[in-house]
């Protein structure tokens, strides 16, 4: 399996310099990962790094905590496209959901979507699984298959938990062939990334892309 096409490569430390991202893109071409995810401020040096490739751009909007308005990941998400993304993963507003504000959250995700699509470009929800009961879970993933999203997400890697095996197929059980499933939050090893796949994910988010393909080589 050319586990590489399933992979977000990664890197959203608050510390990461140009270099690092340098790194990252130059490691995405090496190993011709599907996309590299970085911050808002790094999508334009991601860009240019990638620039007559066909490796995507992914950015993260209302990240880590999914907690701002509606309006401001709105405008985020329309200068990160602005900037060359080709993907937003968006956190979902997860005290909203916790209040059952279902219509909010609906919302929230269909506003981001609509400039997406606008552009051209795909959305992914992170519904943060470690926060969330199962019923929560899946009512997350309904919100985001009614909202127009392209993906559901499990975590952004900053909670107090990662991807698990039983959240990508629940989270697959509940969109069907509707919507992808990334997988996402302590994926380190090939091992992981392929059970990730046969649980049911279609892409994988992690900062551990060069030690997957390397392990998987073995």
């Amino acid at each position: 399996m050319n586990i590489a096409k399933y992979i977000d490569h990664t890197n959203l430390k608050a510390y990461a310099s140009e270099e690092d991202i340098i790194k990252l893109c130059d490691e995405a071409r090496r190993y011709n990962f599907y996309a590299v995810c970085v911050n808002p401020y790094r999508v334009k040096l991601a860009k240019e790094q990638l620039q007559g490739t066909n490796i995507k751009v992914a950015t993260v909007i209302g990240f880590p905590l999914g907690a701002t308005p509606t309006e401001v990941k709105v405008f985020e998400a329309k200068k990160a496209l602005e900037d060359g993304a080709d993907e937003v993963d968006m956190v979902l507003n997860i005290g909203a959901l916790k209040d059952k504000a279902y219509k909010y959250v609906r919302n929230d995700i269909a506003e981001v979507v609509r400039i997406a699509h606008e552009k051209g470009a795909i959305v992914k929800v992170i519904i943060e699984t470690c926060y969330l009961s199962e019923e929560e879970k899946e009512i997350a993933c309904k919100l985001a298959v009614e909202a127009g999203a392209d993906f559901v997400k499990t975590s952004t890697g900053f909670g107090t938990g990662g991807a698990t095996i039983e959240d990508v197929k629940l989270m697959r059980k509940v969109v069907g062939d509707k919507l992808g499933v990334k997988a996402a939050g302590g994926i380190r090893t090939y091992e992981e990334a392929l059970a990730m796949i046969n649980a049911g994910a279609n892409r994988i988010g992690t900062s551990s892309g060069v030690k997957i393909i390397e392990g998987g080589k073995k």
